[in-house]
């Protein structure tokens, strides 16, 4: 028999939810098969066969979560039967208990509040015609503000009528229902981590506006050459990758008593997905030109999208950029991705009216974007991150550096 554990899917992870077993009980399948998707605190990754054989003893359902190395599941060759008392059940999923038919869900206390009406009654029963209650409804009226003119105080179409014309004071407009929204796995998560990055490191931030018009014009030229696409972002992830090779203590991160900095560069790319936000992460991006770390980035946040991360791609950066220029944002400035030292923020691209340089009194329009760095101020001094934010500001306003 082979057991079917939780497996460790990048560091620090220490438990994993099931989404869906993709393989039911009694399913022959072989190593490496997918047989459930499992949600970590970073990404939906894909759950592979450890053997092959018959699934049997299915000891968790959609939706638990349990510790790294916990059995979940066994593979059974011909012949094997589980153990006894194996994972202390029957060897069965755990499903949902149904509800009992027929049963009636208890009702809640409703709380009410007897009030007199402004008809006079003392009953907190206001007195109205059908139709007065129904045109009240259709008009918005609050029935308990009318005072009637019917036979004992009742309420008739004609006041209801009477009080819409009045104005808003006889009138409620319903708000929404309030509504709890139960938080996915990776939502919570997410918030335990920017929560935690934000109370513990020191963040400090710096903005600069750059020139983005021979960018523009180098992608035009690629796409009319029949070159490919490249977009902003890819120019940013290489300028970022270049600078960090420059300024190794920047691409760090702190250790309590010593700083560690990378020989390596791993970018991590901040993707919104449907789940909640995820960083996969392009290993060594300082071995990859531009075209090449661009082709890298999509696939990867294709496959986050898709849920088809896997392990390595969502952990192990040493820096991040969180792009929000599609997203018309003039400015914003991002939490740092720990144990990350920096992370960078890049906002929309706009056509502003700039001064030309060396010209007195000439204005020009110009496509501009703001650069936003969070820095970890144990690992990086006010200064050095100045500077590294103008080297990347530098690399992009000369993108013909970038394409080397």
């Amino acid at each position: 028999m082979t057991e079917v554990i939780m497996p460790k899917m990048g560091d620090g992870m220490e438990e994993g939810t099931l989404l869906e077993w993709l393989k039911k009980e009694g399913d022959k399948v072989k190593s490496g098969d997918v047989i459930g998707t499992i949600q970590t605190d970073k990404a939906t990754l894909e759950l592979e066969a450890p053997g092959s054989g018959t699934l049997a003893g299915l000891l968790i359902g959609a939706g638990d979560t349990v510790p790294v190395g916990q059995p979940i599941g066994a593979l059974l060759k011909d012949g094997e039967k589980l153990p006894e008392g194996w994972g202390g059940s029957k060897g069965e999923a755990r499903e949902p208990e149904p509800a009992k038919v027929g049963a009636k869900p208890e009702p809640e206390p409703e709380a009410r509040t007897e009030a007199p009406a402004a008809n006079g009654s003392s009953e907190g029963r206001v007195k109205s015609s059908p139709l007065a209650r129904r045109i009240a409804k259709d008009l918005g009226v609050v029935l308990e503000r009318v005072s009637g003119t019917g036979p004992g105080g009742r309420i008739v179409e004609k006041d209801v009528r009477a009080a819409a014309e009045q104005g808003e004071s006889a009138i409620v407009h319903p708000a929404a229902e309030d509504t709890s929204v139960k938080l996915g796995r990776l939502r919570r998560i997410t918030a335990e981590r920017t929560a935690h990055s934000k109370q513990h490191v020191p963040h400090f931030y710096v903005t600069l506006e750059v020139d983005v018009e021979k960018i523009l014009q180098l992608k035009e030229q690629f796409e009319e050459e029949g070159a490919g696409k490249v977009s902003i972002n890819d120019f940013v992830a290489r300028a970022c990758v270049l600078a960090l090779q420059e300024m190794p203590v920047v691409n760090a991160t702190f250790q309590g008593d010593s700083v560690l900095q990378y020989g390596a560069v791993h970018l991590g790319i901040a993707a919104a997905i449907d789940e909640g936000l995820t960083v996969p992460v392009v290993r060594n991006a300082h071995t990859m030109g531009l075209r090449e770390l661009s082709a890298a980035i999509r696939a990867l946040v294709t496959k986050a999208k898709e849920n088809r991360l896997a392990p390595e791609e969502v952990s192990g950066s040493t820096f991040s950029i969180s792009n929000m220029g599609m997203l018309n944002v003039d400015n914003f400035t991002a939490i740092i991705n720990e144990p990350n030292a920096a992370i960078l923020a890049v906002s929309t691209t706009r056509r502003k009216v700039v001064v030309v340089e060396d010209a007195e009194d000439e204005l020009e329009i110009r496509h501009r974007m703001n650069l936003s760095a969070s820095f970890d101020h144990r690992v990086v001094d006010g200064a050095v991150g100045a500077k590294f934010i103008n080297v990347v500001g530098e690399l992009l306003e000369n993108p013909t550096r970038l394409l080397s």
